[in-house]
């Protein structure tokens, strides 16, 4: 016998990110009822992670499901619930759920005026679209939006998947997904752009000297703020930042208008803070400010 509250779920469609949130609501006794999935990665992700679910159209899934799981990208989303919408395919109270980070309740303003229920879910979280991110799950937060009368069930939604929900306003959105891009997707190019320079002076496995130090770094500063800051700046050795930007003058673009705007931000918040003195914060910024001009 299933469970009391159990959904038929249509999931729209079988990327990274709707593969797994199908399995891990599957996983929670829930019926998946019809996935969309058209290129082959997303039908062999349908096939490995939701094994047996009818590969469907997308107005066959909204026909079937009580909840329909739109995880595309942010910038088809809006487009293709309006489509939706003018084509009649909404029922009243159906759930309708989305995992864009930016958006809130407004994109799917086509489907509650039709009398659907809005809820917005956006996992913290990076996918690989395979079965090692459901074991990731328990670890991961979502920000949840929807009406305050309707907050239970996408805050119990994500508890089923194992994983922890965070209320964000509606309002809000856009700058909390900011925050999460800004921590995951920089870190990417961080990583990378200093892996390079290492490269270029001849270190042929940056990870080996980058991936200690940066997960240290991760961790005492997700510990202690930026009480955990170290080097030049927090020390207040313009001279050493100096050298820095010069050893720079040759590389590539990127990376020095990288280096000088995060070492300008972290002399700014180091002062603020009163790790140095507003002096050698002033100082920082003017070796900065020649570099990037």
């Amino acid at each position: 016998m299933s469970k009391p509250g159990r959904l038929g779920i249509g999931v729209i469609s079988a990327g990274k990110v709707g593969a797994v949130l199908g399995a891990a609501l599957r996983a929670a006794e829930h019926q998946i009822v019809g996935v969309h999935a058209v290129s082959e990665d997303s039908r062999e992700r349908a096939e490995n992670l939701l094994p047996g679910a009818p590969v469907l159209e997308i107005d066959e899934i909204l026909r079937r499901a009580e909840l329909v799981l739109f995880a595309v990208p942010d910038d088809q989303l809006g487009p293709l619930v309006a489509g939706l919408a003018d084509a009649g395919h909404f029922k009243p109270g159906q759930l309708v759920v989305h995992t864009a980070g930016r958006f809130g309740l407004e994109v799917l303003a086509p489907a509650r005026a039709a009398g659907a229920i809005g809820l917005a879910i956006h996992p913290a979280m990076t996918f690989t679209g395979m079965s090692l991110d459901l074991a990731r799950l328990p670890d991961c937060v979502f920000g949840v939006t929807a009406e305050n009368m309707m907050l239970p069930i996408a805050q119990a939604l994500v508890v089923e998947m194992g994983a922890e929900p965070v209320v964000v306003a509606d309002a809000d959105r856009v700058t909390y997904h900011a925050a999460l891009a800004h921590a995951s997707n920089h870190l990417v190019t961080l990583a990378g752009q200093a892996a390079q320079l290492l490269n270029e002076v001849g270190v042929e496995r940056p990870d080996r000297l980058l991936g200690p130090l940066m997960r240290a770094s991760l961790e005492n500063a997700l510990a202690s703020g930026e009480a955990a800051l170290t080097g030049p700046v927090a020390r207040g050795d313009a001279g050493t930042v100096a050298q820095h930007v010069e050893a720079l003058e040759d590389v590539d673009d990127d990376v020095r208008t990288a280096y000088t705007s995060m070492a300008l931000a972290t002399a700014l918040r180091a002062a603020d803070r009163g790790l140095i003195t507003r002096a050698q914060a002033l100082e920082m910024a003017r070796i900065l400010g020649e570099a990037s001009s």
